[in-house]
């Protein structure tokens, strides 16, 4: 992020504290899971520090708390990584996203009702957002770009999936070290020869979810697939299964496989329709899918 960009999130992030904590001891606490495409957040007022006393504080301690929400999910939002070279925060320095869509994904909660911790000192509420949903808002293109072909197609099964393992540290296209791949909304497919497999522009349009991602305890289960049923769900019973040769990007947000699994990939028309479906797993280390704030 560039002097200015972090300067502008900086005066943001500082408005946004002073604008909350002015109303009292409020503060946020959750994760971003994107094994299941989740930001969790609990909200927590201190009713003393607000001056307010219960039950008749109890109205305005509500109020109170969904603003803190909506102001302080915010710099969280702002910090998810859309691909390689962007977060969110460089969507909005680039003018390609705003702060009221912003509140408008953080309006798109799923929310519990305040309820009293029980020494009845503070007040809380929780809310969970689907990442699916951004993803949903950042998807503008009204038709999918053609999947890549091959003018020397290879024969190939009909696969239901694609699961691509990049569980480990893998080397860095055109550095000399490696990196662990992280989770991003949209991250891109090369071939071992640089040519681009699969990228958003793909998807077809009213499909949320380019790619899902999950861990290698999800693909070992002991059933005659091996996948828990919410891969199973996505890739089906017969997924071609790749291991990853890279990453790519800013970022090691995308991932580099061999020219002969992408060739299985694109030699039909039926597995290149699996990449504009999102019927797409990737498999990352668990210690990169769940970040806690």
């Amino acid at each position: 992020m560039g002097m200015k960009r972090g300067l502008s999130l900086f005066v943001l992030i500082l408005f946004t504290c002073l604008t909350v904590y002015g109303q009292g001891d409020i503060g946020i606490s959750g994760s971003v899971e994107w094994d299941s495409m989740l930001i969790k957040a609990t909200v927590t007022l201190d009713l003393a520090s607000a001056g307010l006393r219960l039950p008749a504080g109890r109205t305005q301690a509500e109020a109170i708390l969904r603003t803190g929400y909506t102001t302080l999910i915010q710099p969280g939002i702002l910090s998810l990584q859309v691909d390689s070279s962007s977060t969110v925060a460089d969507l909005i320095e680039r003018g390609e996203f705003t702060l009221a869509e912003i509140n408008t994904l953080a309006n798109s909660a799923n929310s519990i009702a305040p309820a009293l911790s029980s020494d009845m000192r503070s007040m809380s509420t929780s809310h969970t957002i689907s990442i699916n949903n951004l993803s949903s808002m950042l998807l503008r293109h009204i038709r999918p770009s053609p999947v890549i072909r091959t003018l020397n197609p290879v024969s190939t099964a009909q696969y239901t999936g694609i699961i691509i393992i990049a569980s480990e540290e893998l080397p860095v296209h055109g550095m000399r070290g490696t990196a662990m791949p992280i989770p991003c909304l949209f991250p891109k497919i090369w071939d071992s020869e640089m040519n681009l497999i699969y990228d958003r522009n793909m998807l077809e349009t009213g499909n949320t979810a380019m790619v899902r991602y999950s861990t290698t305890q999800n693909i070992f289960q002991n059933n005659p697939t091996g996948l828990s049923p919410e891969l199973r769900e996505i890739a089906g019973d017969r997924p071609l299964r790749i291991f990853a040769r890279g990453v790519f990007g800013i970022n090691p947000t995308d991932l580099i496989i061999d020219r002969s699994d992408a060739l299985s990939i694109i030699s039909s028309e039926e597995n290149r329709r699996l990449l504009s479906q999102g019927k797409v797993v990737i498999i990352l280390n668990q210690s990169v899918l769940v970040t806690s704030y």
